[in-house]
């Protein structure tokens, strides 16, 4: 039982977003205590029987299958941090670098992605002129960057405006759709590029050519790119025993008891306190509150109290996805898997988004003489492939992997994870529509929003969001 003087806050939502945002408030409040005696209790309400979202991990018969995320990127810090904090970084594992290569489909077949191509644009001259994935006018029309003036001076375009007017359509559709697909899930036309990948934008800003910053940027401090992930860790690192681990770990750091599964919350009201409504009918008194929930669900707790932030929490769409992971022997595959995968642009009306050689990108994923592949479906360009049964999404990825990679056996094991309305679409006016959602947060003081519907949709981006989210109740707790 809280004594009057008990601050109390409640998280909603058990995400990476939600643990982290749980986590961070243990932390602050630990750090309060030792100055002053000012105790605080946490409530961590999920509507499903475990925690973790997206995440999730099955291990079985020596293979470790991801349901969602199978890894975070190192570049940006908060993911890492957060791992040093609570003394996870010696379960952390680096990338098999020696199978560093990614294809992409093209015309059926795959070609290896030209050493130095990063994203949108090329950064090595020779591995531009060889490859066969760009005509010769293709590869013509990506170096007139170097020549064309400076775009209009804009706040925000799309991604595949911005593309399509610096590099040209091939280098629209053949590389950056299904990589930034591979990203977002998203329509490269709608998505908000200064959302996404502002530095692009900054690039032309300043320098005028995309291809000519990047190529100064590596020329000036190519050590200092290296490092960017930290000498000992590749751009992604994963978990050795899979990404549910982090999960567990963080929330068995959480007070005992502040864990409540099987709690939808229902509504959501402001009196003198925070009253937090469950669909069991328990109510959940709270001094401030952390929705760390899909901004959709969100719109719903929020529709009472602030019509106008919840028209914008529910102007941010959503796309569904799929996992489809297949195990096979080696000696059933023809060949070797080369690399960690291969994405596969919209154009080439295929099945799939991308596959993941999940087997050789980490160790510890298959058994010795085993390979495991993932394959993702959907998306926001192709919905209807979600929307297939699991019968007919299995045979459409072997499909998919009998005309690409040449298997016909049939898998040892099949595992398909469906993630409904789960990727938010960052579309273009996202800031704007950010800044608008915190005017109305500022104006419910004791209120806030974390994960991936706001400020990126990557682990560390939504560890980020949860720890802000944290700050800023805690800072209107305890002032001072």
């Amino acid at each position: 039982m809280a004594s009057e003087h008990t601050r109390r806050i409640a998280v909603v939502g058990g995400g990476i977003a939600g643990l982290a945002a749980a986590h961070r408030l243990m932390e602050l409040s630990r750090e309060r205590q030792r100055e002053r005696q000012q105790p605080m209790q946490l409530t961590l309400l999920d509507a499903g029987r475990r925690l973790g979202g997206a995440i999730g991990t099955e291990r079985t018969d020596g293979f470790v299958i991801e349901a969602g995320p199978d890894s975070f990127i190192s570049e940006k810090p908060w993911g890492i941090k957060l791992c040093e904090r609570i003394g996870f970084t010696p379960r952390l594992v680096r990338t098999r670098d020696e199978n560093r290569r990614t294809y992409v489909v093209h015309n059926g077949r795959l070609h290896s992605l030209p050493d130095g191509f990063l994203l949108l644009a090329p950064t090595q001259f020779w591995p531009l002129v060889v490859t066969r994935l760009f005509t010769w006018p293709g590869k013509l029309r990506m170096a007139m960057d170097l020549l064309l003036p400076r775009g209009p001076q804009r706040s925000d375009e799309s991604l595949g405006s911005f593309v399509s007017r610096r590099l040209g359509r091939q280098a629209l559709e053949r590389v950056a759709q299904p990589l930034v697909g591979g990203i977002y899930t998203a329509d490269p036309d709608d998505l908000s590029l200064a959302a996404t990948m502002p530095r692009f934008l900054e690039m032309e800003r300043k320098s005028r050519s995309v291809i000519w910053a990047m190529w100064t940027a590596q020329r000036r401090a190519p050590a200092a790119a290296r490092a960017m992930s930290g000498a000992r860790w590749s751009l992604f690192v994963s978990v050795d025993d899979g990404m549910q681990s982090l999960v567990d770990a963080l929330a068995q750091r959480l007070p005992e008891g502040a864990v409540r599964l099987g709690s939808a919350v229902s509504s959501l009201r402001r009196e003198q306190t925070w009253k937090l409504t469950t669909s069991q009918g328990d109510t959940v008194e709270a001094d401030a509150v952390v929705l760390a929930t899909p901004a959709h669900q969100s719109a719903r707790f929020v529709a009472d109290l602030d019509p106008r932030l919840a028209d914008e929490l529910r102007g941010i769409p959503y796309a569904s996805s799929a996992t489809v992971s297949l195990a096979y022997r080696n000696d059933h595959i023809p060949g070797r898997l080369d690399g960690f995968g291969f994405v596969v642009p919209l154009v080439e009306a295929r099945s799939i988004v991308a596959c993941t050689y999940s087997s050789m990108k980490y160790p510890g994923r298959a058994p010795e003489g085993h390979a495991l592949v993932r394959c993702f479906v959907g998306g926001a360009m192709q919905q209807n492939l979600f929307e297939q049964d699991d019968t007919a999404m299995v045979e459409s990825v072997r499909r998919e992997l009998r005309e690409l990679l040449h298997i016909t056996s049939e898998p040892l094991l099949r595992r398909i994870h469906r993630h409904a309305q789960a990727m938010p679409q960052y579309r273009v006016g996202h800031l704007e529509r950010m800044a608008r959602i915190d005017t109305s947060l500022a104006q419910n003081p004791g209120l806030a929003v974390a994960g991936n519907a706001y400020r990126g949709v990557g682990i560390p981006d939504c560890i980020h969001s949860g720890e802000l989210a944290a700050e800023l109740v805690f800072a209107r707790l305890f002032p001072g």
